[in-house]
């Protein structure tokens, strides 16, 4: 089942996985000691070739998040996928609102170090975890899609290793100058009852979309010519069969960092689109730069450090 609000609108997407706990016991790094954002370009463990167009290498993205909704199925616990997310801290996964609204915090989880939802046989496991809260923003406005942003806070820290670690974050002032960045999730490959949910997880390179040109492009859709595309939002993609799709909100898209070799920072949030990728429209991203502030604040709150997201 896909929520849909108007047209085709993706965000969210309910999907069975198994459920399986790993927990590993390789020391978690310092803060001090810590980088975030390193992508592992040729993968953890080993290289996969003949690799379909698109997927990512194992531990590619370390950062990648799923977020499950815990279900009761015939006298057995079901995780049931919701939504892509991005660890910021040991502790603590960004996403976005609306795949959280109407959820606590006692029926949710999350997986780190996850690549292929099908097998349990990877070189490192993936790590389930509980979520004790959940924070979103306060002036979420789901009909404008506006500050989509929230915070899960875990039970218990992941276990920083090559396969589960943290994305930088965006100073406020960052301003998206390259063309081209990343996005990943399990998403759908195209809109609609034919679209098939990514089973190995996928990886896009899509354009930044300037917002004159994104909001001209939106209002072709449902959303109507009267449309104002709210400054919370970035847009990313439109090109034909290359775009995030139902099943891929709160995930992260990844720019990057200017002066480094494979290091990233998180510039959005998946909110929604209508379609993937027809008719040239691009997906709606919260910008992630805009919230950092906010961001900080609730982790100073609950005595929890900012310095596995710095990057300068």
């Amino acid at each position: 089942m896909v929520l849909i609000r108007i047209g085709v609108l993706f965000g969210l997407c309910f999907a069975l996985i198994s459920p399986t706990t790993s927990f590993l016991h390789t020391p978690t790094q310092t803060s001090a000691t810590h980088k975030c954002g390193v992508r592992n370009v040729d993968g953890v463990g080993f290289l996969v070739y003949g690799q379909a167009e698109g997927h990512l290498e194992f531990g590619e993205f370390p950062w990648m998040v799923a977020i499950f909704k815990k279900v009761r199925v015939h006298d057995d616990d079901i995780n049931v996928y919701e939504c892509g997310g991005s660890l910021i801290h040991p502790s603590v996964v960004l996403t976005s609102a609306r795949c959280l609204l109407n959820k606590t915090a006692e029926e949710m989880a999350v997986r780190v170090g996850e690549w292929d939802t099908q097998t349990k046989r990877e070189v490192f496991e993936h790590q389930d975890r509980q979520v004790s809260e959940i924070v979103m923003h306060s002036s979420y406005d789901r009909s404008k899609y506006a500050n989509s942003v929230a915070l899960l806070f875990l039970s218990e820290p992941a276990e920083l290793m090559e396969t589960v670690d943290t994305i930088c974050l965006p100073p406020v002032e960052q301003h998206i100058g390259l063309p081209r960045c990343f996005a990943s999730g399990w998403g759908k490959d195209v809109a609609g009852e034919h679209g098939k949910y990514q089973v190995v997880l996928k990886k896009l390179e899509l354009p930044i979309v300037a917002r004159d040109k994104c909001q001209e492009k939106l209002r072709t859709t449902p959303l109507g010519r009267e449309f104002v595309l709210h400054s919370s939002l970035i847009c990313a993609g439109g090109e034909e069969g290359r775009n995030m799709c139902e099943g891929d909100a709160g995930s992260p898209l990844v720019c990057p960092i200017p002066g480094t070799f494979n290091r990233f920072y998180q510039a959005g949030i998946v909110v929604g689109g209508y379609g993937c990728g027809e008719n040239e429209v691009p997906v709606l991203y919260t910008n992630v730069a805009l919230f950092r502030e906010w961001i900080e604040g609730q982790l100073t709150q609950r005595k929890i450090v900012h310095s596995y997201f710095n990057y300068s």
